[in-house]
Order: C-alpha cells, then structure tokens, then sequence
C-alpha cells in the first residue's frame, strides 16, 4: 500500500513564519510537522509514499530527501501551478498505482494509528471523522454506523484529512485544480464513502497561535 502527503499549500494563514518556511517544515516540539506522518507512515508498514510540492517545495525535498532515514521509499509529485487538494492528487495517481492509498495532510498533528485504516475500502474511499474543532462547529459530514453521510445537523463530524482513496474515486475528476471536498461530497451522496470516528489527539495547524497551543499542550 503507499500513501500521499498533501504538502503543496501556501500555508497563508500561518504567516509570517511561512514567509520564509513551508508550513510542513514547521515545528512541533522540536520537529516538522511533516516527519511526524512520515514516522507514522513507517510505523504502520508503509514503504512508498509520495509527497506533492509547490510553495517552497525544494526545501521539503532538501530536507526529507529520498527518504531512506526514514525508512521509506519517498517520491514529490511538484506542482505548477498549485493543484488544489483533489488536483494534487489527481496529478501524483500515475506514481500512487492502481490499488486503494492512503491520504494524509501535512498540516494536521494526530496520533492517529494509521494501521487501522482499512487497505481495500468497501466503496470508494474511507475518512477518519473527528470532532468539530471551535473554528468549524458545524462539521462536514455525518456518520451512520461505518457509512458517511451528508451533513445532519445533530449528528456531525470533521474529516481529518486522513483516508484512504482507490483510484477509481477520481475517475470523474475535472481538469485542472479542484478541492477533494467536490469528489467527497459526489461519492458521499451516492452511498459510496465509508469512515471511522477517532476520538484522540487531533489537530488542524492552520495559525500561529493554534501552532503555539500544540507545542504548549505538548
């Protein structure tokens, strides 16, 4: 199974330590946001991952290199222009493979055990729903038993940017950029996307401050 780290964004938000920084270089308790996945990624039986580049990409690829001391096979889908979420990935399938791949973003911190996503997802795709965080009280979608649904008010989660895709996910995917969030809501809506509740350590870094809240909580 291989996987696909989402690391091409500006980061604007989290300027001005992103003037100079890709945001997946930032810090969390002395390391990068993005090693931490890559960890996990190894953790979990991983070997081949990709990461797709664009604002300061050459400092990712500097930095992780091929990816041996980390011990994995690494490759960058580099972007130009940005992709978007679902255009990145779109972009990067070529190097995924055929068989069904996990999906994380660089920018979120968890302690998610990615070894319990599922490798062949009964539909399309498999999310990892978590609480709504303060700034997104309204959720995303909703879940019923293994089944994401369209949002329910009374019963709503936040996709953390972790799941697992098949290829076929993308197959009515438009040229060009495009949010994963258009697809996700297509397949949803056709009964074609299961998920997972994760109640644990979970984190969008989206700003400063909620950067310093993670390294303070840590």
């Amino acid at each position: 199974m291989k996987a696909i780290i989402l690391a091409a964004g500006r980061g604007a938000r989290m300027r001005p330590l992103t003037d100079a920084t890709p945001k997946p270089l930032l810090t969390v308790a002395g390391k990068p946001l993005i090693v931490y996945h890559l960890l996990a990624l190894a953790a979990a039986g991983i070997q081949d991952v990709v990461i797709n580049t664009w604002y300061l990409g050459n400092q990712i690829i500097e930095f992780i290199g091929t990816g041996t001391r980390f011990g994995l096979n690494i490759s960058y889908s580099i972007e130009a222009p940005l992709m978007d979420t679902g255009g990145g990935i779109v972009k990067a399938l070529p190097m995924l493979g055929p068989d069904p791949f996990i999906v994380v973003s660089a920018d979120i911190f968890t302690s998610f055990p990615l070894h319990t996503l599922p490798t062949t997802p009964v539909g399309l795709a498999h999310l990892v729903l978590v609480n709504n965080p303060s700034y997104h009280l309204t959720g995303d979608f909703s879940l019923n038993k293994e089944r994401v649904t369209l949002l329910d008010s009374s019963n709503s989660f936040t996709y953390g940017s972790i799941g697992v895709f098949r290829p076929e996910f993308f197959a009515a995917a438009p040229n060009g950029p495009f949010p994963l969030r258009d697809l996700l809501r297509q397949h949803i809506a056709d009964n074609l996307v299961t998920g997972q509740y994760y109640s644990g350590i979970w984190g969008n870094i989206g700003t400063p401050s909620e950067l310093e809240l993670v390294n303070n909580q840590l």
